[in-house]
């Protein structure tokens, strides 16, 4: 036993350690250092991020990764960020545009072969018929465009977002920014003068008028087009009030002093464009402890996130979660209990690695754990690993360790694909702002969610071992069986009363308590089938593999009632549409009704008709 505990302590710390490598490791040594300008906190899609979450999310829609290799070296995304509005000629260069779609590639006149991405350059030339096509297929519905149509939407849009940021701190292909801003400063009185007195204007005033309207109409083009707003507001201003460039130069505000991070960014555009390691540091720290002096608030949750950032917990939680159930594997080959330790402290390091990343986006977000697609996804694994690791102590087969483990890994399988279509932190739509309802009943019946799937799992777990363990104990079939009911029960516990939460919520929001929206008929779905499951076993309808068997079932019905429905396109939960899973959840589906079958027919069926 003491033994077993200390390889239990062992994996535990080594699954930790691997965990916060990420944090220990330095960051890569280049002659222009990013950290203090991926820390930088601006104003985009309605909240406030560090410059890093904005760069990794961008990187990520546009080139599928949150880093490149450019010349054998690798390169941040705050790095390409800072590349892509300053230096955009550069940037133009990198292949950072993933096409796929031989059509799409025909239109761009760009031959299909082993290269996947693409540079700027390259498509720039059709750029305007890239924009046309997308316009028309933007009429159609999204459900009703051909493979071809999405495909070109889908570039079209990542091809804005790049010129976006290419137009932020400064316009693509000008000058030195710092002297744009110290001339039109310089123009303004003159101008000024000009233009509410022309009978006494120069030719030095008149001049600078003209200079002066060129000048409004590039700022008013950074204005338009620009990706983010990098300027927080000063004192006497809303919370609102983040401006960028152009808006910052156009509406200096009721006479005050320009902001004084216009000098700041300027000084960092030209600093990273001329490669001068110094000017780009010293702007960077000035216009921080301009940021931590007046708005704290804003610099320090910056930092967290950008730790947050750096460390990736999901990641490791992956990583401890497929080690656990090998572990698992291990165990069951060899029995021995060096290795049922070894699973159960890697598991639990997996868990608290996952507790930690769910809290801290909570802490980032000021909102509960559950607030969209992505959040759910890294909920639901949560809350079934640790009914798993929990679970175990009641009958120690391993089973739930191994459900726990590959659920949490799958759920943040998810999670990570539903992250590549840009901030998982997004502003919450107004019917899901609140705090209260989402704290009860979104969390509520997602728990009742997770408990499905890991009742589910056994099932598949009871099937599979029927079918290919040769020599099977009849104890661990019971508290195989025992465990599963107990998780049913769960469930339905926790789907019945998130439903009905549900249903006040619905009251409160949409004056109803019940409409029959494709949501609300998959809550009610899960309840049922949770309660057909244990009326049936304590009726006698079902016995052992019949309650199994139906365990596996409730696998589709959670898996319909939590992504399906968001692929109609109808009701008021659809805001979670994503067509492109269809087919990862036919093949699911797909999936468990083979196991379903194979747990209908006999034990070791196949082994007989080969004999």
């Amino acid at each position: 036993m003491r033994k077993a505990s200390r390889y239990y302590r062992g994996a535990l710390a080594a699954g930790l350690l691997l965990a916060v490598r990420p944090l220990l490791t330095p960051a890569p040594r280049t002659a222009m250092p990013v950290a203090g300008f991926a820390r930088l906190p601006v104003l985009e899609g309605g909240r406030v991020k560090p410059m890093d979450s904005f760069a990794r999310n961008s990187l990520l829609l546009i080139r599928g990764t949150q880093s490149l290799t450019v010349d054998g070296r690798t390169v941040s995304a705050a790095e390409w960020l800072l590349t892509a509005m300053t230096k955009p000629e550069a940037a133009d260069t990198q292949k950072v545009f993933v096409i796929d779609d031989p059509d799409v590639l025909g239109l761009l006149g760009l031959e299909q072969g082993s290269e996947r991405r693409f540079a700027y350059y390259q498509i720039e030339p059709k750029r305007d018929e890239v924009g046309q096509q997308a316009q028309r297929a933007e009429r159609l519905e999204a459900q009703k465009r051909s493979r071809f149509q999405s495909a070109v939407v889908n570039l079209s849009h990542r091809l804005d977002l790049y010129e976006q940021i290419k137009n932020t701190l400064m316009i693509s292909g000008s000058g030195d920014p710092v002297e744009d801003l110290s001339a039109f400063n310089e123009a303004l009185p003159s101008a000024l003068r000009a233009a509410h007195e022309p009978a006494k204007a120069s030719a030095r005033d008149r001049e600078a008028l003209k200079a002066l309207a060129r000048f409004l109409e590039r700022y008013q083009f950074l204005a338009r087009a620009c990706a983010f707003r990098p300027l927080p507001p000063r004192g006497g201003e809303g919370e609102d009030a983040w401006a960028s460039i152009g808006e910052a130069v156009l509406k200096p505000g009721g006479g005050r002093e320009p902001h004084p991070g216009l000098a700041s960014y300027a000084l960092m555009a030209r600093g990273w464009r001329n490669g001068d390691a110094s000017a780009f540091n010293s702007a960077v720290r000035e216009f921080t402890a301009w940021l931590e002096a007046e708005r704290p608030g804003d610099a320090r949750r910056a930092r967290q996130e950008v730790l947050f950032n750096t460390a990736q917990p999901f990641a490791a939680g992956m990583a401890l979660y497929v080690l656990a159930l090998l572990a698992v594997f291990a165990w069951w080959a060899t029995r021995r209990a060096e290795a049922q330790a070894a699973a159960g402290g890697l598991l639990a390091a997996a868990v608290l690695v996952h507790t930690v990343g769910l809290f801290a986006r909570v802490a980032l977000q000021g909102r509960p754990p559950v607030t969209n697609l992505y959040s759910s996804a890294v909920f639901v694994g949560w809350v079934a690993a640790l009914l798993g690791l929990f679970a175990e102590r009641v009958h120690r087969k391993g089973f739930a360790h191994a459900g726990g483990a590959l659920l949490g890994f799958c759920t943040l399988l998810i999670a990570q694909h539903l992250g590549a279509s840009g901030d998982t932190m997004e502003m919450m739509r107004a019917v899901l702002d609140s705090n209260f309802w989402l704290g009860t009943h979104v969390v509520t019946v997602t728990i009742g969610y997770a408990s499905t799937f890991l009742a589910g799992a056994l099932g598949v777990a009871w099937v599979l071992r029927r079918q290919f363990v040769r020599d099977q104990d009849p104890e661990t079939t019971r508290a195989l069986v025992g465990l599963t009911y107990g998780v049913v029960a769960f469930s339905l516990l926790f789907s019945f009363v998130g439903t009905m939460l549900g249903g006040i919520w619905a009251d409160q929001s949409w004056g109803r308590f019940w409409g029959w929206d494709p949501k609300e008929n998959g809550a009610l779905l899960i309840v049922l089938w949770n309660a057909l499951i244990l009326h049936a076993r304590f009726a006698g309808y079902a016995r052992e593999r019949g309650v199994m068997v139906m365990a596996v079932f409730g696998n589709i019905v959670t898996a319909l009632s939590w992504f399906g429905v968001n692929m109609l396109g109808i009701g008021l939960h659809s805001y979670g549409f994503m067509d492109q899973a269809f087919y990862w959840l036919t093949g699911f589906c797909a999936s468990q009704f083979a196991v379903m079958w194979l747990g209908w027919m006999p034990a070791r069926f196949w082994l007989e008709k080969s004999e």
